[in-house]
């Protein structure tokens, strides 16, 4: 059983302090970030576009957040005329318990799944194996952090923090179907883990889903992917039932015209996914398609005028792939199905006050990540806002005083004075005693435990 999401365990700084200690993290999270990152930059180059691309997906996205009731009544309504089952779900205890519910009506125990961030968000195969029923990821990615008894450290790569070597490993120990003498090649392990699920799409009755986009105009489901494990899941069975976060409404299917180029140039840095998928209610395949709509924490994120902007993610995981902090530490510091700089905005949302605090300062503010969002996320200015919120609710009386002395400061007369001030107090301030008690005085202990106090050059006045 994989590790679920708590959302209350160790803080962002606990973890990450721990992740930077091992090295074989690091080196293999920099040569996969480094390999994704050049296969982006030269797909997306080809576009000559890309940047009306961008501003293309980020205000489609805004409008149907805009209008996401109306949008969500068009999609039921032409789901459910499609012959599909519509299903609405407040938080992850109600989504979960539709899924067992279905599966425990048709007497089924074993389902197989598709990669799917928002399942693993409501730790729907915890919820399931108590149930018992087992939930078998299909993903490689996602089966190789499921045999390790771990959860994903990538959006798009969940098994990012592994190396093959690790990999074939993991296989030989978990797998029965794994050759003794399997070697740590990509075409060995994949084809390992082909001859392990193939008996499982054959047999599953169920199957359980995300969505990458649904499209309210027609009561369509999508679903894009790059190992066909997916097409398998949304074919065989008999039952498919699909978890849909309500942020993933597109109004138009002409819409997908936008999304379908920005999102594999983005994310796997193909001009296009091998497999995409649509469905409308029922029809060939599965005689039972079930969706289920689920809020978790993103109508409240809604509310926040200043924050919303993090629902129009399309979940390609380009900002992490640049961002310096998750290539050091690693997704599993986040304790989050989204890590990284999404993560870091998203997060602390669904989550609610109070929680995951700690995640909107895990950033340098450098805005590669801002860059690179396909639908033009300003994941900095959301960092701030999330900052400057938790400070307003949580910060200590001191460090509240330092902010408030800090702004009058940065005033022009303020500037005058502190000016004087620095001048005459420089030598006690760069001093080694003085650099030596900063480490215990209630603010300056926080930068100064990271930091050495510079050295201030004054300049002096020429006689004449």
């Amino acid at each position: 059983m994989a590790k679920g999401y708590s959302g209350v365990s160790l803080p962002f700084p606990t973890l990450a302090k721990e992740a930077l200690q091992d090295r074989q993290l690091r080196a293999n999270l920099a040569r996969a970030t480094t390999t994704i990152r050049n296969k982006r930059a030269k797909v997306v180059a080809e576009v000559s576009d890309w940047e009306a691309l961008r501003q293309a997906g980020h205000d489609i996205k805004m409008e149907s957040l805009a209008n996401l009731s109306a949008h969500l009544e068009k999609f039921e309504s032409e789901f459910a005329t499609a012959g599909g089952v519509v299903h609405w779900a407040r938080n992850s205890q109600e989504a979960c318990e539709i899924v067992a519910g279905i599966a425990l009506a048709n007497q089924i125990t074993q389902v197989v799944k598709v990669k799917s961030l928002t399942t693993d968000e409501i730790n729907l195969n915890e919820y399931l194996q108590a149930r018992g029923i087992e939930a078998k990821e299909t993903d490689l990615a996602e089966l190789i952090v499921q045999l390790a008894d771990e959860h994903p450290s990538h959006i798009l790569v969940p098994a990012i923090h592994k190396n093959r070597d690790q990999i074939r490993d993991l296989f030989l120990e978990k797998i029965s179907e794994a050759p003794k003498d399997l070697s740590n090649s990509p075409r060995e392990l994949a084809m390992t883990a082909r001859a392990h699920l193939r008996n499982r799409f054959l047999s599953a009755r169920m199957a359980v889903s995300g969505a990458n986009f649904a499209i309210a105009e027609s009561g369509t489901l999508c679903v894009v992917e790059s190992e066909g494990n997916g097409r398998m899941c949304l074919t065989l069975p008999e039952i498919l039932v699909t978890v849909v976060g309500i942020e993933k409404i597109l109004p138009k299917w002409n819409d997908l015209e936008v999304f379908l180029q920005l999102l594999p140039r983005s994310s796997t840095g193909e001009r296009m996914n091998p497999y995409t998928s649509f469905w409308t209610g029922a029809g060939d395949g599965p005689s039972q398609r079930h969706v289920i709509l689920l809020d978790n924490g993103r109508i409240q994120t809604l509310a926040d005028e200043n924050g919303r902007e993090a629902l129009a993610c399309i979940r390609c995981s380009a900002c992490m792939n640049v961002c310096p902090v998750y290539e050091r530490t690693g997704g599993h510091s986040y304790n989050s199905v989204y890590p990284g700089p999404i993560g870091a905005i998203i997060t602390p949302q669904l989550l609610g006050p109070g929680q995951a605090k700690t995640l909107p300062f895990a950033s340098t503010l450098c805005g590669a990540c801002y860059d690179v969002c396909p639908v033009k996320i300003n994941i900095p200015k959301i960092l701030v806002h999330l900052r400057a919120k938790e400070n307003a609710a949580n910060a200590p009386l001191s460090e509240k005083l330092a902010m408030q002395a800090a702004a009058f400061a940065l005033r022009p007369r303020g500037l005058k004075i502190l000016a004087v001030v620095i001048e005459k107090s420089a030598p006690i301030l760069t001093s080694k005693i003085f650099t030596k008690i900063s480490k215990y005085l209630p603010v300056a202990k926080k930068w100064s435990a990271f930091r050495d106090i510079p050295k201030v050059r004054l300049n002096k006045k020429s006689k004449t």
